[in-house]
């Protein structure tokens, strides 16, 4: 069993929030579920703060590797726990980068390299023909032990050449929301929690969380 971290002990958050610990420690992440989960009661701390190291995503489905997350980081802390496994799906190469999206270019690679390696793919591939999606699992557990409260989101969009937007991280830059004419790097913030796949899934947690309490 993970060595509880002190930190966590007295599982109050900040301004009288429970503690909820984010099994990330991706500042992207951590932004962008702050924002989408401000409803709830709810100190969101990233497990990078509280000293948990990430565990081994071994799972082959995003659902899977949520709940691996989650439960590390319950476990770890002793506190509630929100894990997210999200990655790009893209049809013309038969649904990569998956699950390993945010380790394409390899377990150290960073945005640059990942995005290198999907356009080089991708060459030769018509713009018609790079239909892809973002999606989303979300797993809150109160505890290591309880039953875990799931929801999934996606987003459709295509996949263009060069990056467009300065905002969002991962492949943001270079996934095109047709229907916009943007990327999601060039949507606002508040627009993109709107529309995304983190979104989608964060309004059914929502509502689902707020069912149980």
């Amino acid at each position: 069993m993970p060595h509880r971290t002190s930190s966590a002990a007295s599982l109050k958050g900040r301004a009288g929030g429970r503690l909820v610990v984010l099994a990330t420690g991706n500042a992207g992440k951590l932004r962008e579920f702050r924002a989408l989960l401000s409803g709830l009661p709810y100190d969101l701390q990233p497990q990078s703060a509280l000293g948990v190291q990430p565990i081994a995503e071994t799972g082959t489905t995003f659902r899977e590797n949520a709940l691996l997350k989650a439960r590390h980081a319950a476990d770890a802390t002793g506190a509630a726990a929100l894990a997210d496994d999200s990655g790009l799906e893209v049809d013309a190469l038969g649904g990569a980068p998956g699950v390993w999206s945010a380790r394409y270019a390899g377990e150290a690679a960073d945005d640059v390299a990942n995005n290198a390696k999907l356009i080089a793919a991708l060459a030769g591939v018509p713009q018609a023909l790079r239909s892809a999606r973002y999606r989303c699992c979300l797993v809150f557990v109160a505890s290591a032990g309880a039953q875990p409260v799931i929801a999934e989101g996606s987003w459709e969009g295509l996949i263009v050449d060069t990056p467009r937007g300065d905002g969002g991280f991962g492949y943001d830059a270079h996934f095109l929301v047709p229907e916009l004419g943007l990327t999601a790097a060039e949507l606002t913030a508040a627009d993109k929690n709107r529309r995304s796949h983190r979104g989608i899934a964060s309004a059914a947690l929502l509502r689902a969380l707020c069912g149980l309490s």
